[in-house]
């Protein structure tokens, strides 16, 4: 097995912006409730003529230019997104067209929360297996296109965004990836869905006047089950690998609730100056989450090569997954 490494970092998040304020004048909520249940005060929304095509574009040229390569040098792309630009064909052959990654081929990845991390580690097993050399890893998603705002319970939580990885062969013993724990529970994927729209519900006047094309979520059953699951699964993988939590220079969870990124941290006895939070600037960008919080740790210093990372999210379906890494640059 070769060695894969992430070589560069890319994100893209658009000009809008919607905040607390602002959602005070839509739906019955205050800046004050949203900032002490999620720790929100702004997210970033897409203009409606930008898709998830479009942005997944910039976060993935920011990544080339920061790796200072083509994108004719991508073998392969994959796209981890709920909100593709239609069914098909997928948002990966739109990207790779614009991207003018003549050669690549590529997929969508659909994992919700989960989706970048799952992607990420298919990147990273392309490289391993000596498949690919360089795979070009892309969440994107534009949820304000999926999201009710006349639901107070969903529509002050997310935002539109995009973040890329370049994942490529690395040195022989060299920092890069670890190991990936993943895990599945299709019994909660009730508690966070968006019903209509695939071929057990497909549209009708019926689903859209019932609003029925927009995500549903029951808040504390997703709570409950995100707390658990991402400590077991931190702790699982720690365990595998013979780690302490202490072991970790930065964990980087997804950033879907301030409360559930803290209670993690607390049950798995890490400090919070060792965990990355960034969900107040961007509120729960899905698959984007990962990527901008690396991006952010980087810029603020708090992430350097040599760096042991945990990576860890938990989503609807239920997915559930955690990654280490060893930082590379």
């Amino acid at each position: 097995m070769f060695s894969a490494k992430i070589s560069a970092v890319g994100c893209y998040s658009p000009p809008g912006v919607l905040t607390n304020f602002d959602l005070e004048k839509l739906v019955d909520t205050s800046n004050q409730w949203i900032l002490e249940r999620v720790g929100i005060h702004t997210r970033h929304i897409a203009d409606a003529a930008v898709a998830t095509s479009d942005m997944a574009i910039e976060a993935a040229r920011i990544a080339l230019e920061n790796r200072g390569i083509d994108a004719t040098s991508i073998e392969a792309i994959i796209v981890a997104t709920v909100t593709p630009d239609m069914l098909f064909p997928s948002t990966a052959c739109i990207v790779q067209d614009k991207l003018g990654a003549k050669g690549a081929w590529g997929f969508d990845l659909v994992a919700a929360c989960c989706s970048f991390l799952y992607a990420l580690n298919n990147a990273a097993n392309m490289v391993r297996t000596g498949a690919h050399k360089r795979v070009l890893v892309i969440g994107s998603d534009t949820m304000s296109r999926i999201i009710d705002y006349t639901d107070r319970s969903t529509c002050i939580l997310f935002g539109d965004s995009a973040g890329a990885f370049v994942v490529e062969r690395g040195e022989e013993g060299g920092p890069g990836f670890i190991d990936f724990m993943g895990e599945v529970d299709g019994s909660g994927g009730q508690y966070l869905c968006m019903p209509a729209g695939g071929s057990r519900m497909p549209p009708t006047h019926e689903t859209i006047d019932q609003r029925m094309h927009y995500v549903k979520q029951e808040g504390q059953q997703v709570f409950k089950f995100a707390v658990r699951k991402m400590s077991e699964v931190c702790r699982d993988i720690l365990d595998r690998n013979n780690l302490q939590p202490s072991d970790i220079s930065l964990m980087i969870p997804h950033q879907a609730n301030r409360r559930i990124i803290t209670a993690t941290a607390e049950k798995l006895g890490m400090p919070c100056d060792r965990v990355m939070i960034n969900i107040e600037k961007y509120g729960n960008t899905t698959s984007a989450t990962l990527p901008l919080a690396t991006r952010d740790a980087l810029e603020e210093g708090r992430l350097k090569k040599g760096d042991l990372v945990l990576f860890a999210a938990v989503g609807a379906g239920y997915t559930i997954g955690a990654s280490l890494w060893r930082w590379a640059f």
